[in-house]
Formats: structure tokens, C-alpha cells, sequence
């Protein structure tokens, strides 16, 4: 089938390469215009463009697709499919009724849970012990088309990170399958549930913010969620900021919220209920490190307390 694909970050990566791998031809990839990343701030393609460019195929590099002469461009494609993958823009109702069999989208939840924008983070976050990639109809609705394809995806220690990565490569197979059922007739759809929906909000800064004051397993889900970003954080007293990494859930009751405990290999920290043994840690100015060398560098006081209330910290 000829194919406009549509997406943006590395997650939409994997489904790209395969479909330029298959027997369908990719016509045609919109992706989000450069934009700036790293120390330096500079301008770099999305990942999607980088690829698209490698192929050789068309590539539209736009932040909306409601314009008269995208809407023409598109229309000149004659495609027979859409394919979504991460795009970070909404597909106005023109657009979608263009290619002979509309277009499909993949989206990493169990829907109708987590619709939205970050499906994966949230998740994890809410300590849900499962979670699955779709594949739906793409309708005006936000992700409340029918299915085509859904696989269950067990959650374990992963980082939103670790898991979207597993997700977006194993979701690649999943999209051409449902490409090749479209093209030979044999797909069929199922409405989605109309219990049971949630919506996935983008996590901000805040969102990382580890107060130490819940329960280990709660804040545990909370680095998990937000790494690599928007970053999990603390403050130290003084309210200097203290970014986190992965940390451990262990089961003890003799710390209170945000105690430290310090010994030659590692530090703890207690929550309301049990504790977390950190990981890597970066004060703020700091590169990352371990937590124990940096209680070897900063030698915190005995008994002092990390995080707290955040309109305190603040």
C-alpha cells in the first residue's frame, strides 16, 4: 500500500524502518520541524526526519497539517493509509479522510487507559502492573478509535524510558501486521470500552518532584515514571536541588519520611512506609554519581532530612 507516515521522537522510529523495510511504500513522512536539544542548544532534525532523509523518501517537516497547501500536498499523494506514530500534532478531520483506508495509530496503553501523551510514564507511575501497545483507528476524538491490534506488555523495574523503548520496537512488527490485514481485507476493529478511561497528561518538572513523604513503593514509581524526563529530583536542606536516579524499595520502618541513613556502600532514605536505597545522584552542578560517594564528599549531618513538602522546599 502507499503510505504517509506520521512521527516525531525515537519511539516512532522502529515502525518507520520497518515499513521502509517491507513491501509498502512509504510515499511520504511528516515529522515535527528541528528543534533544539543538548548543552549546547543547537537545532537537529527529529529522529524520524533523520531516517526519512537516509531513505530517500519525502520528507514534511511541519507543526500543523490544518494549512490549505499541506492539505493539497497530502491530497497529491493519494495514499491508501496513515500510519501515527508519535507525531505531537493533531490530524485534522481532511487529513484524515484522505488515504482510501484513513489512518492508523500506535499508542503505547491499554486503552481506553492512559489516553494522551504520555501513556507509558503514567502507567508506571500509578504502579499499573500491566500495560499494552494498540493499534486503533484514528479518529477526531484524543486516541478514542477502534482497535485493530492490541498486546499486553508486562511492567516490571523499567524506567518510562527502558519500557517505551521495549514497546516502540516491538510495536513495529505489530503496525505492519495490521498494515498487511488492511491490504488484503482481512482486519477487523473492536470499539474500545467505555469504562475505564483515564488520560495521560504531559509530566512537567514538578511531576519529578520525590518528597519522600509516600510510600517507597509510591515514590520508587514516581523516578521510574519521570526517567530520563522531565527527571526525578529532591531538595537537601537549605533547598538546594539533588536530581535522582534509579533507587531500590526496601522493606524497614525505623526511618522517618526523608531520614537519611549514610554507610560506606550506600544510602537509604525513609518514607512513610519502608525506604529507598538511591542509586545515582547528581547535586545540583554536578555530574551523576553514585549516592555513596557523594555522602563520602558531602558528609551530611546524621539525622538531617531530604525532601519534604514541596511549597516547603521551595
Amino acid at each position: 500500500m502507499r503510505i504517509i507516515f506520521a512521527g516525531t521522537p525515537e519511539a516512532a522510529v522502529p515502525t518507520l524502518r520497518a515499513l521502509l523495510s517491507s513491501s509498502h511504500d512509504v510515499a511520504l513522512v511528516i515529522t515535527r520541524p528541528p528543534a533544539r536539544r543538548g548543552r549546547g542548544k543547537a537545532m537537529y532534525p527529529s529522529p524520524v526526519a533523520e531516517v526519512a532523509a537516509q531513505a530517500g523518501v519525502e520528507l514534511l517537516e511541519t507543526t500543523t497539517l490544518k494549512t490549505p497547501e499541506i492539505g493539497e500536498r497530502l491530497a497529491e499523494v493519494g495514499a491508501d493509509l496513515g500510519v501515527v506514530v508519535a507525531y505531537g500534532g493533531l490530524v485534522p478531520p481532511a487529513v484524515l479522510a484522505m488515504p482510501t483506508h484513513g489512518w492508523v495509530n500506535l499508542h503505547f496503553s491499554d486503552l481506553p487507559r492512559w489516553r494522551g501523551a504520555a501513556p507509558v510514564q503514567w502507567a508506571i507511575r500509578e504502579g499499573d502492573p500491566t500495560t499494552a501497545s494498540c493499534v486503533f483507528t484514528l479518529e477526531e476524538g484524543l486516541d478514542t478509535g477502534d482497535v485493530y491490534s492490541r498486546v499486553e506488555v508486562p511492567i516490571g523495574r523499567e524506567s518510562a524510558g527502558e519500557l517505551l523503548t521495549s514497546m516502540a520496537q516491538a510495536g513495529a512488527g505489530q503496525v505492519l501486521a495490521v498494515v498487511d490485514a488492511l491490504e488484503d481485507g482481512s482486519a477487523t476493529a473492536i470499539p474500545q470500552s467505555t469504562e475505564g478511561i483515564t488520560h495521560a497528561r504531559r509530566l512537567e518538572h514538578a511531576d519529578g518532584y520525590v518528597s519522600f513523604t509516600h510510600d517507597a513503593a509510591h515514590e520508587d514509581c514516581v523516578i521510574r515514571s519521570v526517567t530520563p524526563n522531565p527527571g526525578a529530583y529532591t531538595v537537601l536542606p537549605g533547598g538546594a536541588r539533588m536530581k535522582l536516579g534509579a533507587a531500590t524499595p526496601v522493606e524497614r520502618d525505623d526511618l522517618e519520611p526523608g531520614q537519611l541513613e549514610v554507610t560506606k556502600k550506600q544510602v537509604t532514605v525513609g518514607c512513610a512506609r519502608g525506604a529507598l536505597v538511591l542509586g545515582q545522584v547528581a547535586p545540583a552542578g554536578k555530574s551523576w554519581m553514585d549516592a555513596a560517594a557523594w555522602a563520602r564528599g558531602a558528609r551530611p549531618d546524621a539525622g538531617i532530612r531530604l525532601g519534604g513538602e514541596l511549597e516547603d522546599a521551595r
